[in-house]
């Protein structure tokens, strides 16, 4: 353990005291890779703060340590061994735990939890943190949690083999070669008949659920959906809904499908109180 005199105070290297808000004294680790300054985290002493010291370097100078060899007896997090690796294989840090791979990147949630992107992606996910709960996958973006399933076109209440699917069965791969959306639309759901035909189901979310009709297309069941919010609107309900975008027809077809649909007497007739 290296260690120096200076005065009556004995010194470690890569740990300096400072105080935290409450005023108690902590021990910050660091270390220069690469001209690069790194903050290993704040400790309660400091030869904890120099263990974490010397376990930075070891995994930076030391091409046989990988990913496959964490402890959790480490003096350090696993997330910052996934940004200390990455930078010494790939010669860019990032703050969250990114390893970069052949044509595409590893986010390590834990070392058994890792979603793989796009490198299109690369430049967004190093800047937004990845949380989890459950099966959805969130990040902070202008001070709200936002689902990452919506940067690939996935509605959040989107159901998995039915609104979208992973092509190779993977939840935890969006690339998007392996996602596929199965229904681009609000409000929107196939319902496959016993006949092997689908109908195309259009509810709206008012004070629960309420059913709008059952349609032979998405794109009449999408523009239904529509016709309900301007229903709705017209009893004078205040809730904003989010319309459906319909590509691929022109604002004459538009308007003889929404007058040609007929839906739910429920909807008409809606009052809000």
């Amino acid at each position: 353990m290296k260690r120096y005199e200076n005065g009556s105070e004995l010194h470690y290297e890569g740990v300096f005291s400072s105080l935290r808000k409450n005023g108690e004294i902590c021990y910050r680790s660091s270390l220069t890779y690469r001209r690069k300054h790194i903050s290993l985290g704040s400790f309660s002493c400091p030869e904890k703060a120099h263990f974490a010291y010397l376990e930075g370097r070891r995994l930076l100078e030391d091409s046989l340590v990988t990913l496959k060899s964490y402890s959790e007896n480490s003096p350090l997090p696993f997330e910052k061994w996934v940004c200390l690796l990455n930078f010494r294989d790939n010669g860019i840090y990032f703050g969250n735990p990114i390893y970069i791979g052949q044509k595409l990147f590893y986010y390590y949630l834990s070392p058994d939890h890792v979603l793989k992107f796009d490198p299109d992606d690369l430049f967004y996910y190093s800047s937004h943190k990845i949380m989890c709960r459950g099966n959805h996958y969130f990040v902070a973006d202008y001070g709200m949690q936002v689902n990452i399933r919506s940067r690939y076109g996935i509605k959040n209440y989107a159901v998995c083999g039915v609104d979208f699917s992973f092509i190779n069965n993977d939840p935890t791969d969006f690339r998007r070669e392996n996602l596929k959306i199965h229904n681009i639309y609000h409000g929107v759901r196939p319902q496959r008949q016993k006949n092997g035909r689908y109908l195309y189901t259009a509810r709206i979310h008012i004070r629960g659920n309420y059913l709008i009709g059952k349609y032979l297309t998405e794109t009449e069941a999408a523009i239904a959906y529509n016709k309900a919010i301007d229903c709705l609107k017209k009893n004078g309900v205040s809730k904003k809904f989010t319309p459906n975008y319909i590509d691929g027809i022109s604002p004459s077809q538009y308007a003889e499908i929404y007058s040609s649909l007929e839906i739910s007497p429920k909807i008409l007739n809606y009052f809000s109180e």
